[in-house]
């Protein structure tokens, strides 16, 4: 059980402190309540933008990594449709570059033409490499605005195209910044061999006089459920046909999520799971296949996807992906793959503990869910997950109307 402490500034900052005596290393992680849900239609792709504005630059320290890397720090970002996340590791000894690198950057942007045009470029050339001249690059673009109709999710990260990115202008890129990065849209853990009376010190210190700034509050359209089947194809230049599907599941806090990520185990994560057994190993439709889903905080995507062997056809390996859903909705899973699977999630959330970073990432996580102390309650969910309970959430996920499929044909 993760032991913590917490407190809030008068700016509306969030502070997690997590305590590890055993390691000389300190971890402090600053997750904004922020991600490409809260993009507007014709401005997508600015919460990624800004995981690199971040790094270019704040109003009092014009390079952040080169302190950092002086102090012996490393540091990295991400962001998702949901949030945007920041995390620092460096020695106990040098916790104070930390606080002050976190806190300018919060205080606000080096705010320049430059700074943009050289940010832009840099995720124009990503968006370029990894999602149009890449193969298979433009799939989940299509898979997303086929399976979302009226929420956010049906845009991924790098955002809707290249030109809303090649066009956004500072002013923008401002008023974004100071509507979502500010102290009360903030969650910060620290974790390591501190003492809450340190953190709340330094915290005092770097953070107390930074504008708390409006709390934002969310309003986004919740998905309809999905009534009718949809498909779509896709032709290009790519080695294989490959085949995308995806059902809409059930969002972060509720029970039929920790059951279809279950169903994910069992159906398709690794060498023995029913797909690849069946659809690789047998039946050889498939050269590679996949069952995954994207974690999302409201409602999410299930997956199945793979890249289909030469000699087969997109609509055989189709049919092989509806025959074993329709041998799970017929005969549910049996004890023991369910143990399996619960017995793998369960390593897994073992050995993420062992990273500071994670732990300090996790905790940070879970406050912006609503409460960290549910870090320690997620095992009993997967626990109480029985099969005819995962059987109930299959049968909601696949049904027919809720299915939405992308043919990826190669050309020729």
């Amino acid at each position: 059980m993760l032991q913590f402490e917490r407190f809030t500034l008068g700016n509306g900052l969030s502070v997690i402190v997590h305590t590890d005596t055993a390691t000389p290393m300190v971890a402090m992680n600053i997750l904004f309540d922020v991600g490409a849900r809260d993009e507007e239609q014709e401005r997508t792709g600015f919460a990624h933008l800004f995981e690199h504005l971040m790094f270019g630059g704040s109003v009092n320290i014009p390079e952040y990594d080169e302190p950092l890397q002086m102090a012996g720090g490393e540091n990295n970002a991400y962001t998702t449709n949901d949030i945007t996340n920041y995390y620092i590791q460096l020695p106990l000894k040098n916790i104070e570059t930390a606080f002050w690198l976190e806190s300018d950057r919060m205080l606000s942007l080096a705010f320049s033409e430059k700074s943009l045009d050289v940010q832009r470029k840099v995720v124009c050339e990503e968006f370029k490499e990894h999602y149009l001249n890449k193969p298979y690059g433009d799939a989940w673009h299509k898979l997303r605005t086929l399976a979302y109709k009226s929420h956010p999710y049906q845009w991924p990260t790098i955002g809707k195209n290249l030109e809303q990115i090649e066009t956004a202008q500072l002013e923008d890129v401002k008023a974004f910044f100071f509507k979502h990065y500010r102290p009360c849209n903030a969650v910060m853990c620290v974790a390591g061999n501190v003492t809450l009376e340190e953190v709340k010190q330094l915290s005092e210190k770097w953070f107390g006089n930074i504008p708390e700034g409006e709390k934002y509050v969310r309003n986004i359209a919740a998905e309809p459920r999905q009534e009718e089947a949809r498909e779509a194809t896709i032709t290009a230049d790519v080695p294989l046909n490959a085949l995308y599907k995806a059902w809409h599941i059930s969002g972060r806090l509720t029970a039929p999520y920790y059951a279809s990520d279950l169903i994910t185990e069992i159906m398709g994560s690794g060498l023995s799971s029913r797909l690849y057994e069946k659809l690789v190993k047998e039946e050889q439709l498939f050269s590679n296949i996949n069952c995954y889903h994207t974690g999302s905080l409201d409602a999410g995507l299930l997956v199945i996807e793979g890249k289909i062997r030469e000699d087969k056809t997109l609509e055989a390996a189709n049919a092989g992906i509806e025959s074993e859903i329709s041998r799970l909705l017929a005969t549910g899973v049996t004890d023991s793959e369910l143990q399996k699977a619960k017995n793998k999630i369960e390593a897994m959330i073992a050995f993420e503990d062992m990273s500071l970073l994670n732990r300090a990432n996790n905790l940070a996580f879970y406050e912006l869910l609503g409460d960290a102390a549910m870090i320690n309650k997620e095992w009993e969910h997967y626990q109480a997950v029985t099969s005819d309970f995962l059987l109930e959430t299959a049968k909601e996920i696949f049904r027919s109307g809720n299915c939405n499929t992308l043919y990826y044909r190669k050309n020729g």
